[in-house]
């Protein structure tokens, strides 16, 4: 195994580490953001901050405001003095559309997820602006 995918499947472990302190019931996701071998920002999936710790209704989807592992992740940045350029998101899940675009605005370079999400137009979206996209599975 090259010291690349190691170093991957780690940052990977513990952003689905990261994804088991989601309140959310569907699906747990975790993110962290690496920039020059050190952990720069994490995120999971959940509800903004003053809101109630429940991501889904009465019948069990989703509610519209929460917020995706990858953004959270993003923002605690921009509320920081660090920077994403030239960072690498490690996620458990692919980007959707949206997080796609807050990706590739925020300076990240590169992604590596673990699962792919049923839409993968996140994904091709990245690969298009330039952004270096790699599935890399572990058990989730």
């Amino acid at each position: 195994m090259k010291k690349q995918e190691k170093y991957d499947r780690a940052y990977l472990e513990m952003a689905k580490t990261w994804g088991q302190l989601s309140y959310c019931e569907r699906k747990k996701v975790g993110a962290l953001i690496v920039k020059d071998r050190m952990i720069i920002s994490d995120g999971y999936n959940g509800t903004p901050s003053g809101f109630e710790n429940v991501c889904e209704d009465e019948e069990h989807y989703t509610k519209w405001y929460v917020l995706h592992a990858e953004a959270n992740a993003i923002l605690k940045v921009a509320a920081s003095t660090q920077s994403c350029k030239g960072a690498t998101l490690y996620i458990t899940l692919s980007p959707c559309r949206e997080c796609s675009k807050l990706i590739h605005q925020s300076g990240i370079k590169r992604v590596v997820y673990s699962v792919g999400y049923k839409d993968l137009s996140g994904v091709d979206f990245l690969k298009k602006a330039g952004v270096e996209v790699n599935q890399v599975e572990i058990n989730i």
